[in-house]
């Protein structure tokens, strides 16, 4: 194939209509995302159900090319995990009391850094994790078989929009007309928040996770919350607020051994493999070789840049979080390629204990550490699941790429323009575990800034953590539901029951469809109430500057 040829082909598959409808998604799922992770603590991988949308939205303009709705869907998907890596790392500074000392435009840089550094990784390590690797990526592989087989029409949009507008509805009058209450079935048990979460969304989480992995989460929660708070209590081996302290604790530990893990057994017996690898503009034979590699340098520089200048870093400390986003990027390809998860914001850790170790940044700062590595984290496993979906089904790599960075750069604007939304409506104390947006993620980044309630207990859990991922075991999801507050796993764990007794009848039924219809019908539920959430956040925001 000539070089025009291939040029063509891979402008056909990033085409106007395709991008029109794509950035139009990124704003929704962006927003979604952030909504989704400061609530739920989780941030469900949203490719299959972009890829749904994606098809669905360019059937209507008469288009049919998996290839085009692939790109349209990672132009709609991309923003979601530089919203994660936010979400997960700078509302850390809320909790701290430091939201003076950081500004819209410093978040801006900060998820900028990340997104530029991400991409540049992922245009490297592509044939190296992708053409010439055997790495699953479980995410990317379903979203290719979801475009493969879905024969999207007007009952999947009905679903969709069906199931987004109940869900709104119901935020409506749970959190603007205060026509229910957020929590129901409260008994007072000592330490632990137990009830039932009103919230559609949060049985949506669960269903989307579902099986195992939600099993862990549930079998976490009642450790920490009956084994630890109320048996060490009645025990007498501690007091409530104590005890309290300790689950945190070992639940940070849980979290931050399950990356550990990673590193481990995922990515160390395979150091030298990735060392010796090729990077994707190794060996190009077409005539913009050299013009990628100018691009993805000026893009090294522009990230380089802004950790030194924009944040106030400098120089010893840009090169270092550069070269270690690039350290942690790979591991995180290597991650989502094996499991699916992306530890985003304990790659994020590391980074910023590395640059504690040696320098004298401020906390804020540190967290900006942790915010540019887990955003690049974040996109880098997205990109790569998305890079494995278009080896299946044909589609361009440079298409893709494309996409990824108008998504990403589009996302960059909506993640911050909604977190300075949402502070300016709630107030940074609505952030923080018990809080409105609980934060989990955050939580532990500043806790490790700030100072551990229980460092004995963080050791243990540390230790677990890794060898319980080592074993092979959810060790991230267990951590999670030692974390969370007990009803926000409860009712996520109501929510895979759901999806456990909606399989079965499903296929007693005989229907063929079944996952998808879950898929898209769940997705419209967690997209409808974090949308209106925001929603609802920014009218409180124009309201009180109209008072």
């Amino acid at each position: 194939m000539s070089a025009s040829a291939s040029r063509a082909s891979w402008r056909e598959q990033l085409s106007p209509v395709g991008i029109a409808i794509g950035c139009v998604g990124c704003v929704i799922i962006t927003a979604s995302s952030v909504y989704t992770a400061l609530k739920m603590g989780a941030l469900p991988w949203p490719t299959i159900f972009t890829s749904i949308v994606a098809l669905f939205c360019l059937r209507a303009f008469g288009r049919r090319s998996l290839n085009e709705a692939n790109v349209t869907q990672i132009v709609m998907s991309a923003g979601s995990m530089v919203a994660g890596g936010l979400a997960f790392t700078i509302p850390g500074i809320w909790m701290l009391g430091l939201a003076d000392e950081v500004s819209w435009t410093e978040m801006l840089a900060v998820a900028l850094a990340g997104t530029l550094l991400g991409l540049v990784c992922t245009a490297a390590i592509r044939r190296r994790f992708v053409d010439e690797s055997d790495l699953e990526y479980p995410i990317g592989t379903a979203a290719a078989e979801t475009l493969l087989a879905t024969r999207t029409g007007g009952v999947t949009g009905r679903r969709l929009f069906g199931s987004m507008g109940l869900a709104g509805l119901w935020c409506v009058a749970r959190d603007a007309l205060g026509l229910m209450p957020t929590l129901v079935a409260q008994l007072p048990i000592p330490g632990v928040s137990f009830a039932l979460y009103n919230s559609p969304q949060m049985l949506s989480v669960g269903f989307l996770v579902g099986g195992v992995s939600v099993a862990f989460w549930f079998a976490g929660a009642v450790a920490g919350n009956f084994g630890v708070i109320v048996g060490g209590t009645a025990a007498g081996l501690w007091d409530t607020v104590t005890a309290q302290g300790v689950v945190s604790s070992l639940g940070m530990g849980l979290m931050m051994g399950s990356g550990i893990g990673v590193v481990v057994r995922d990515i160390l017996p395979h150091a030298a493999h990735v060392l010796r690898g090729r990077g994707a503009l190794a060996g190009e034979k077409d005539r913009g070789g050299r013009r990628d590699f100018g691009v993805l340098a000026l893009m090294v520089a522009a990230a380089a840049l802004l950790v030194c200048m924009g944040l106030g870093l400098g120089p010893v400390v840009a090169v270092v979080v550069v070269l270690l986003a690039f350290v942690t990027t790979i591991m995180s390809a290597q991650s989502v390629g094996q499991t699916g998860i992306d530890p985003m914001e304990i790659f994020g850790l590391i980074v910023l204990l590395a640059v504690a170790a040696f320098s004298d940044a401020s906390q804020v700062q540190l967290f900006f550490v942790a915010g540019v590595v887990a955003v690049a984290c974040g996109l880098a496993g997205d990109v790569m699941s998305d890079f494995k979906t278009g080896a299946i089904i044909g589609t361009s790599p440079r298409a893709m790429w494309v996409g990824q960075a108008i998504g990403a750069l589009l996302g960059t604007v909506v993640a911050v323009a909604v977190l300075v939304t949402l502070v300016g409506a709630y107030g940074t104390g609505a952030f923080g575990p018990g809080q409105m947006f609980v934060s989990a993620q955050a939580s532990v980044v500043a806790t490790m800034v700030s100072g551990i309630p229980s460092v004995p207990a963080f050791v243990v859990g540390l230790l677990g953590g890794v060898a319980l991922y080592c074993l092979g075991l959810p060790a991230m999801m267990f951590g999670l539901g030692v974390y969370l507050p007990f009803y926000m796993s409860l009712t996520a764990t109501l929510g895979a029951l759901a999806k456990w007794v909606y399989d079965r009848v499903c296929a007693a039924r005989g229907v063929g469809d079944a996952e998808e219809r879950g898929i898209v019908v769940a997705s419209g539920v967690l997209g409808g109430e974090s949308i209106v959430g925001v929603v609802i956040a920014l009218a409180s925001v124009v309201t009180g500057l109209a008072g």
